[in-house]
């Protein structure tokens, strides 16, 4: 359950600490380790000189992480190379196949994957997933974000895939057919869901990151939780959220894990329970907003002691492809150490709602709306599809031809936007959802 309002820990500014020491050396070793990461990309480039900074400045650790169910880049260094090393190694790898290599310098693609599988959970916990800890099989991509990253622009955009996208497949047609949702191409592993979404809408994969419920549950867990500012009572039949009173408040463990799995949101306003239509829709925001609350929690922290719990919990439910090296982490955790979570853009792929038998309800992609979108995200790298994503017609014509032009926003009613670095809206936008929209009855990031 939820748990109350809570004061943050508060910093002992009088005098310098032990632990605050060792965060000291850390950030030191840290910023070598990125020196000699970007020395050895450019041998002509001059190293810095370091600048001596006051331990108030210098006491956090380095997060770039998304969890949506989401979808989670953990960079995280702490305790020194070797160690961040043996730590690293320890976390699953998995090869996937129609990976683009990833170039120094350039902007990159990183497909998160949030798996409904329940493995690592416990009994209890995987009762309330709706499953038993011991009956548990197969998985289901009920969240795919891509998460583009500009390193020289410093910045981070999160593009999501409702999981009921329409999208041509690549293989099993026998079993699912030529046309179906984008979730069905996950159930043997992430490279058949990277070819896909290449295929479909010309969007290059360079990495891939899994998270499981437990992956989502450990990474939370392990900072302490995170702070959500709920405008009301909430609740969730199917998700097990149960949040009984308003406010800031800390969410860890089943509970955080609730918010982000939340697709039949209720809100208690006026004396009755609310209820949000927007579904998957509402899902995909609340899950961008769990986003935001974790790094910024987690950028925040400097104990040695939730360090090394961090790190010892990250393998428990998170995998990255094999590609993926701890220099690359390191890099981004250099660039990115001071990245405002607030600045992260998070959009959705414009879609529309049909019927189609036997599927049922499915959605498809809305052009030129989409393309638009995709243009503005991905620039010149993104490729001509090789097997389009059909048309409510069965027909799969090449997306059209749309020049880049200023990524639109939604004018919206401020209701509430107190001690929170999003704002709430009187109702939810179009599905290309701008960054730090979300409904007026959907909780927020805070601060105690």
């Amino acid at each position: 359950m939820a748990e109350g309002r809570h004061s943050a820990p508060r910093d002992r500014a009088d005098r310098p600490s032990k632990a605050s020491k060792r965060a000291l050396a850390n950030e030191a070793r840290l910023r070598a380790l990125g020196e000699a990461v970007e020395q050895r990309a450019d041998p002509t480039r001059r190293p810095r000189v370091a600048k001596v900074r006051r331990p108030h400045r210098v006491r956090r650790i380095a997060l770039i992480g998304t969890a949506s169910i989401v979808g989670l880049v953990v960079v995280l260094v702490g305790g020194g190379y070797l160690y961040a090393q043996w730590r690293f190694s320890q976390i699953p790898k998995v090869n996937v196949a129609g990976e683009l290599p990833q170039l120094s310098g350039r902007p990159f693609n990183i497909l998160e994957i949030g798996s409904d599988s329940r493995v690592g959970l416990t009994g209890a916990v995987a009762r309330q997933t709706g499953a038993s800890a011991g009956a548990v099989s197969g998985q289901r991509s009920d969240v795919v974000k891509i998460m583009h990253i500009d390193p020289a622009a410093g910045t981070i955009t999160i593009l999501s895939i409702p999981r009921d996208t329409m999208v041509t497949l690549l293989a099993n047609q026998a079993l699912f057919g030529k046309f179906n949702r984008i979730n069905v191409n996950y159930g043997n592993g992430p490279s058949l869901l990277a070819q896909t979404i290449t295929a479909n809408f010309g969007i290059p994969i360079n990495h891939v990151i899994q998270v499981s419920f437990a992956g989502l549950i450990n990474a939370a867990d392990a900072i302490g939780g995170v702070y959500l500012d709920f405008p009301f009572p909430a609740k969730d039949a199917y998700s097990g959220l149960n949040v009984a009173h308003a406010g800031c408040q800390l969410v860890t463990g089943f509970q955080a894990l609730a918010v982000a799995r939340s697709r039949h949101y209720q809100w208690f306003q006026h004396g009755v329970w609310n209820y949000d239509p927007t579904s998957d829709f509402g899902r995909i925001d609340r899950q961008n907003v769990f986003i935001r609350a974790l790094i910024s929690r987690a950028k925040h922290l400097y104990n040695p002691l939730t360090i090394n719990s961090f790190l010892a919990k990250i393998p428990q439910g998170i995998t990255l492809d094999s590609g993926f090296t701890l220099n690359e982490l390191i890099a981004l955790a250099v660039k990115f150490h001071g990245f405002n979570p607030a600045n992260m853009l998070t959009y959705t792929l414009p879609t529309f709602p049909a019927t189609v038998a036997p599927l049922g309800d499915v959605l498809f992609v809305q052009q030129p709306e989409a393309q638009q979108l995709l243009v503005n995200i991905f620039g010149s790298s993104l490729l001509t599809p090789t097997n389009p994503s059909p048309n409510q017609q069965g027909q799969t014509p090449l997306p059209p031809v749309v020049t880049t032009t200023t990524v639109p926003t939604v004018t919206s009613s401020t209701i509430h936007a107190s001690s929170a670095t999003s704002t709430r809206a009187t109702a939810r936008p179009a599905t290309s959802n701008p960054t730090n929209v979300v409904p007026y009855w959907d909780p927020v990031p805070c601060t105690p």
